[in-house]
């Protein structure tokens, strides 16, 4: 998220890729460096650790790319910001030394073309931008209207580019190892269309999508900085301390009772702004306190916080006329697409140009609308939250996790910069290579009419949602 905008914006325009091999060659050298010194407030880093399990299926999938047989798509989960940098750790390292243990001849580079959000060059800075597309990123613009540039490129390099293409069918990033957020079918769809555009060139490739899932875990569970870190959030949002009984109780159990206050807490005084200030009609709710108060309070909780984000929606959506449709990351993206509409004004020629009436009004309009997306960024970052993720596995790390999307929600609400978010310590990323699922297979017995083939990508997206949800698995 960029700094408050104060003033309408040009067009964002679309990044073509153009891949240059000694960006590629610059970017891995720097890559440890990148990957354990916080080089930007956003990228936390601190990964120190990188493993990688049936790295072999890669190897030899690359091998037979190389030799013409087969297209495939690599579908990586999307839990962290981090998230580009154990993949190009797996590509450019990882996949190339098994490769050499295995006898599999591989050539350079073993790389891949990548599809990334549009804004991240909006808050990251235009340099990003650059470093993407020269790295053979494709930028997409997500939201209701397909971005026929993006799609296109993409769908063109799916099947004729010298490398794979890379995608996060997530669409960004949930903060949760744990938990796989609902798929967007645009994955399966690229892969139909791949087959597709082969079958019409008389090609025999075989297209393959390959998932792969991303988790991170701290090297020494952090709870000393996870206690410290409450305690800051407590501070900043003025809770008094809980009366929280600590008799034989072990410390997860104090944390997560005090996670609870703090959850109740943040919720009662959101559902009092918006009751207040933006006139919603929410039951007042005196907030539980410790487990023992309420029965299955994190339940409750997590009914009061959904209602929350969709309040937080239908306010957004109300300003800029937008029906609510789908799920809230259906919701968030069709919002955020409005808002950019409103800043990023393709509906005028010169911005400059303007008189200063209409400038005036036009900064008026941007400046609104990237207020009102507030809404979204708050609703956006508890779209995973669930009621027992911690009670299933009370781990450091999902302790962690949760603590830190409190603190995402306090900094966006105290200041619209991306949140520089504390380290909490060292980590390390397991990256887990699955089973490649045929997409050829699927096209064959698609084929006939609209409903079979939205149903074979409908099928897809269910079982690329599976697939992943079982390597994330323990």
């Amino acid at each position: 998220m960029p700094k408050s905008i104060h003033s309408t914006q040009p067009p964002l325009k679309f990044i073509p890729p153009n891949f240059q091999p000694w960006v590629l060659k610059l970017m891995s050298w720097f890559l440890p460096f990148v990957m354990r010194v916080r080089t930007r407030p956003w990228l936390p880093a601190g990964i120190v650790k990188i493993e990688a399990k049936n790295a072999e299926v890669l190897a030899k999938l690359y091998h037979e790319f190389q030799a013409g047989k087969i297209r495939f798509l690599i579908a990586f989960r999307h839990p962290e910001v981090e998230d580009p940098l154990s993949m190009l750790y797996l590509l450019s390292r990882i996949v190339p030394q098994v490769a050499r243990e295995k006898g599999i001849s591989l050539q350079y580079p073993v790389h891949s073309h990548f599809m990334y959000e549009r804004g991240m060059t909006l808050w990251a800075g235009k340099w990003l931008g650059w470093l993407f597309s020269r790295a053979g990123g494709v930028p997409v613009r997500r939201g209701r209207k397909v971005d026929r540039n993006a799609i296109q490129m993409a769908r063109n390099l799916f099947a004729n580019a010298k490398m794979p293409i890379a995608i996060a069918p997530e669409g960004g990033t949930n903060g949760h190892s744990g938990v796989v957020s609902p798929l967007e079918p645009g994955v399966a769809q690229l892969g139909f269309w791949c087959v597709e555009d082969l079958h019409k060139a008389n090609r025999e490739e075989t297209v393959f999508i390959i998932p792969i899932a991303i988790k991170y875990s701290y090297v020494n569970p952090p709870w000393q900085k996870i206690d410290w870190l409450l305690s800051k959030l407590e501070a900043d949002s003025g809770l008094g301390v809980a009366e929280i009984s600590q008799t034989g109780k072990k410390q997860e159990e104090i944390l997560y009772q005090r996670i609870l206050h703090l959850a109740a807490y943040l919720i009662t005084e959101m559902e009092e702004f918006y009751r207040r200030f933006h006139h919603r009609d929410l039951p007042e709710i005196t907030p539980a306190i410790t487990s023992e108060d309420t029965a299955k309070p994190n339940e409750i909780l997590i009914t009061r916080l959904h209602r929350l984000m969709d309040t937080a929606l239908q306010i957004t959506e109300q300003y800029f006329n937008v029906q609510p449709q789908g799920n809230f990351i259906d919701r968030c993206r069709r919002l955020e697409e409005a808002g950019w509409n409103y800043i990023y004004r393709d509906d005028i020629a010169d911005i400059n140009s303007l008189p200063p009436l209409k400038r005036g009004l036009a900064d008026w309009v941007a400046e609104e609308a990237d207020l009102k997306m507030q809404h979204i960024r708050i609703a956006e970052s508890f779209v995973a939250v669930t009621a027992n993720y911690i009670q299933e596995k009370p781990t450091a790390d999902r302790f962690a996790e949760t603590t830190l999307l409190m603190f995402d929600m306090l900094s966006r609400i105290k200041d619209s910069t991306l949140p520089g978010r504390p380290r909490l310590g060292l980590k390390q990323s397991t990256i887990i290579i699955g089973k490649p699922i045929s997409v050829t297979e699927r096209w064959q017995i698609s084929q006939g009419n609209k409903q079979a083939s939205r149903k074979g990508v409908n099928d897809l997206t269910k079982d690329l949602q599976m697939a992943l949800e079982e390597l994330i698995k323990d």
